[in-house]
Order: structure tokens, then C-alpha cells, then sequence
């Protein structure tokens, strides 16, 4: 049995999970193989199990149909949106998750909130990012948020921590869906509001929605202009829920005045990407879910999942 372990960016994958207690190969890929389908798959065309980090690179039904020895899939988490289950099924390949930390993207949420609210984009500095010269010992006036309004677009598990965070600053934290009841937000401590409020009222405004054809581009022109001059728009969420045209058009005119961003339309981002060229926007290469902890646990039961395979009881399986 051959084994591949795909995106390894950190190359952490070995040293987090035993997987000399496998019966295979293993190897692991430090390098994304890149967009195009037939490089992908003249990479991956000789392995048995593909283990897949997130959604860093795609399972379309065509590509699954170029894999002919593949028999087993497994993406870390119990949900991966860039996994055709139907091609799966249809070519009897099996795919599994594995459990995930809970508490990782919220908390990159907040890195970037404070991030963006203190302006370490600009004066942060270190060994590595070391301060030049001519750079002022202080450049700007930072935010405060103790008494500023959070809005929160999406009100589940990860909204919800994200929210009770926002309290704990001292901050009114508002929210809205389009599934939220007033009454599941006062079970929250959150004060519901419509749409054209949760984007009007804001001092930040964070996104947790799923992504789905319902909420691709549901951050528009129409609701970027109802937000207010200084405030900050975070997304750790999915890159296409905001209209990437009418953000880089908002953005030049101050409100909002920042975009904390997690996420991309395409990943990586290539080199001169126009975002990394606008003013406001402050960036982390998708790095929400990456934290050692959440790592162990996906690697663990990758191992899990591909051992139960094997031995003719899958766990986790999703198709």
C-alpha cells in the first residue's frame, strides 16, 4: 500500500503521527502540486491512500477519475467542500475524516482582529522584521474595543466563540444569519440584527459562514457601503463569500479601512497578487487551522482512519 500525505507545508506531518504502524509507504509532500490537473495527477497516479490537508488541493471528479489505483481518501476534518463525494462513490473510492480542535480558527480571528485593531501590520517588528532606520518609533493610532460593537456574520460553533471573546473585551456584540432567531441570540448574550445593521453598526465585523451558493459574494458593494469609515472587516471563513472587486473598491474609500484576511480565491496566493497590493488589507496565509494541536490530531487520526481501512472496518467515512 502507498501512502500520500499531501501539503505538508511545515513537513510536521511525520513527526506527529506514527505512521510506520501502517501497512505501506509513506511519503509526504512538503510542496502544493499545483493547479493544473495533469501535473496533480501524474503525481498522485501510483498511490493507494491519499491523505489530503483540508482543502489545500482539490478532489474534482476529474481528477479522481485519473487516479486509477486510488482506493482511500482521507481529509483532515469531518467536512471538505473541494471533495466530489458523488465521483467518489460512483468510482468506489473510500473517504474518511478525522476530528479537528474546535477552538484554532477562533482564535486566529481574534489574532487578526487585534492585529488589525493595534496596527501590527505596520509596527510590528523583530529579529527576523527588523525596524528600518528611517521607520518613526510610532506610526499610528491604535483602536480600542472595549465598548465597540462586533459583529458576528454567522452564529455557530466557531461565531459563537469568537462572540463570547468580544464580551469578555467589553464589547456590544450583534449578529445576524439568515437562520438566526432572535431567541437562539439571546441564548448567546448576542443582540440580533438584519443585515443592512450588521453592516451598518459595526466597528468590526467578522464572517463565520458555511459556504454554499446561498452565501458566495454575500459580502457585496451594497452591504461594503453600509459600513462605517475605520471599521475592520475580518474573514477566516471562505474567500468567496466577499466580492473580491467590490472589497479592493472599499477599501479606497475607507470604509471599512482594514480587511483582516485568512482566506483566498486562490491559494497559494501567487506573487503581485492585486490584494497584497491594496492598502488595508493585512494577510495570513490561511494559517486558522494550523497549530500544532490541531495538526496531531488530524495526523492521529489520519493514521486511525487509514489502519481501520485496512483491516476491513472504516471509521469516519463520509461518502
Amino acid at each position: 500500500m502507498r501512502i500520500a500525505i499531501l501539503d505538508d507545508y511545515q513537513n510536521a506531518a511525520r513527526s506527529l503521527a506514527d505512521w510506520d504502524s501502517l501497512p505501506g509507504e509513506a511519503t509526504f509532500f512538503t510542496d502544493f502540486l499545483g493547479h493544473d490537473d495533469d501535473a496533480v495527477c501524474r503525481a498522485l497516479q501510483d498511490f493507494d491512500v491519499i491523505v489530503a490537508m483540508r482543502e489545500r488541493t482539490p478532489f474534482t471528479g476529474a481528477r479522481l477519475r485519473n487516479l486509477p489505483n486510488l482506493k482511500l481518501l482521507v481529509t483532515t476534518g469531518m467536512r471538505n467542500a473541494s471533495i466530489d463525494l458523488d465521483a467518489t462513490r460512483e468510482l468506489g473510492i473510500a473517504v474518511c475524516g478525522t476530528a479537528g480542535s474546535p477552538t484554532a480558527a477562533a482564535e486566529h480571528t481574534w489574532a487578526l482582529i487585534l492585529a488589525a485593531a493595534r496596527r501590527l501590520d505596520v509596527e510590528l517588528f523583530s529579529a527576523s522584521r527588523p525596524r528600518p532606520v528611517s521607520q518613526p518609533w510610532q506610526q499610528t493610532l491604535g483602536t480600542g474595543l472595549s465598548g465597540k460593537t462586533l459583529g458576528v456574520y454567522g452564529l455557530g460553533n466557531l461565531g459563537s466563540q469568537v462572540a463570547r471573546i468580544g464580551q469578555a473585551f467589553g464589547m456590544r456584540v450583534i449578529a445576524h444569519s439568515q437562520n438566526l432567531t432572535t431567541e437562539r441570540a439571546a441564548e448567546a448574550g448576542v443582540e440580533w440584527v438584519d443585515q443592512d445593521g450588521l453592516f451598518a453598526e459595526s466597528d468590526v465585523l467578522t464572517i463565520h459562514l458555511k459556504l454554499s451558493e446561498r452565501t458566495t459574494k454575500v459580502v457585496g458593494e451594497r452591504q461594503l457601503a453600509l459600513m462605517k469609515p475605520g471599521s475592520i472587516l475580518v474573514n477566516t471563513s471562505r474567500s468567496p463569500m466577499i466580492d473580491e472587486d467590490a472589497l479592493v473598491a472599499a477599501l479606497g474609500t475607507g470604509a471599512p479601512v482594514l480587511a483582516a484576511l485568512d482566506v483566498f480565491d486562490v491559494e497559494p496566493l501567487p506573487a503581485g497578487n492585486r490584494l497584497l497590493q491594496t492598502p488595508g488589507v493585512i494577510a495570513t496565509p490561511h494559517v486558522g487551522y494550523v497549530t500544532e494541536d490541531q495538526f496531531r490530531i488530524f495526523y492521529t487520526g489520519a493514521v486511525e482512519d487509514i489502519a481501520a481501512w485496512a483491516a476491513g472496518a472504516p471509521v469516519n467515512v463520509l461518502n
